[in-house]
């Protein structure tokens, strides 16, 4: 085999390759270029496979959260964000006018718990996002629910990383008032460039889609109610979306099987110890999490692994928590030991779904052949 394995692979097949190329030509044989058939096609087989009542197709996994935010009335007020997500977790919430306060996490999960909820909670806050990092739903999401109920807020997902994840065979996207999703081209299911906000809400739903068309009243015309802005899907996109997500269990199975063979062999492989995904929890291994002992260099290891065996480890979910990026840091932005050493230390070992197992067994042996040495004999020389 080639003895190299990227971070990341995006897979469409030659057959799904020719269904979207059908689909996009009848897109541009009819001129129905935005929210056309195709997205309200996509939309509802989302809806149908994440079992929520309603799927509103919009033009990023950060437009969806933003026109929550915006539909919540945040403006003024405080959203209760985990420290260790993407920057446009928070962002979304300035752009909406309101203020992220970053909370502590467990690092058995990753995720946030109902006592870092219970801490970060003030009068002011108005919703909490629980992000499904790596694809993991932690098995506290309903004890994180009941606090949201108690205080009067609303639970949102940040289930960018989540499509066909679940938690007690109930879907991602299904617990809190609102889930926002991604389709960015590494995502387990792509659109291309894209996002869904699923929600069992009418009034989310039917706010959601003035929103995402500059605030308008309706798509046809009428007056502009809102402060929304260009968040649509272009049917061209949701071509692509459409027939990715029909490939969504396959791609998921693939990559547990991936999961499973990491698991066993990393049994027997020093200074890296699996995240495990915890009972109830079914991942979609988006991300595959592990730990590495104290002391090991993770830049370090990651230019070595790249270097001498070909293997590229995804990104991490995520290198430097909020609190400690440029634009948010600063004396208020609160103290996290718990965030900042899983963000320091964790891996995420290649996971694609088309991922061989031979593929997969090269990525444990290029770990255990240069793990023993960075934990032995440079680990002496500091």
């Amino acid at each position: 085999m080639d003895h190299r394995v990227p971070a990341a692979r995006i897979v469409f097949s030659p057959e799904d390759r020719q269904a979207i190329l059908r689909l996009i030509d009848e897109s541009l044989r009819s001129g129905s270029l935005t929210l056309g058939p195709r997205t309200s096609e996509f939309e509802e087989s989302f809806a149908r496979r994440h079992d929520v009542r309603h799927a509103i197709a919009v033009s990023s996994g950060t437009s969806a959260l933003e026109t929550i935010f915006r539909i919540l009335a945040v403006e003024d007020r405080e959203v209760v964000v985990p420290t260790n997500t993407f920057f446009a977790t928070a962002a979304a919430v300035v752009h909406a006018g309101g203020t992220p306060r970053f909370a502590e996490i467990s690092s058995a999960t990753f995720a946030l718990s109902p006592e870092t909820v219970e801490a970060a909670l003030t009068p002011a806050t108005a919703a909490v996002v629980l992000v499904h990092i790596g694809g993991i739903i932690t098995p506290e999401v309903y004890a994180i629910r009941a606090v949201c109920e108690r205080a009067g807020v609303a639970l949102i997902e940040d289930a960018a990383h989540a499509h066909g994840a679940s938690f007690t065979g109930r879907p991602a996207g299904t617990f809190g008032q609102a889930a926002a999703f991604s389709f960015y081209p590494t995502k387990v299911m792509t659109s291309g460039e894209g996002g869904m906000i699923t929600t069992n809400d009418d009034f989310i739903r039917d706010e959601a889609v003035v929103y995402r068309d500059q605030g308008k009243a309706g798509f046809l015309g009428g007056d502009h109610v809102r402060l929304g802005s260009a968040w649509r899907m272009s049917e061209l996109h949701a071509a692509v979306g459409l027939v990715h997500l029909a490939r969504l269990d396959e791609a998921i199975s693939s990559r547990r099987r991936v999961a499973a063979r990491y698991d066993e062999a990393l049994k027997s492989v020093p200074g890296c110890t699996p995240v495990p995904v915890p009972a109830g929890s079914t991942s979609n291994y988006y991300k595959y999490l592990a730990l590495l002992d104290p002391g090991i260099d993770r830049a370090d290891l990651k230019r070595v692994l790249a270097d001498q065996t070909g293997v590229s480890l995804s990104g991490e979910v995520y290198a430097v928590p909020l609190h400690r990026q440029p634009v948010f840091a600063g004396p208020g932005a609160g103290s996290f030991p718990l965030a900042d050493d899983v963000c320091a230390r964790h891996i995420c070992l290649p996971v694609h779904s088309d991922m061989t197992d031979s593929e997969a067994d090269y990525v444990v042996d290029s770990l255990t052949s240069v793990l023993p040495e960075w934990t032995t004999d440079r680990a002496k020389a500091r």
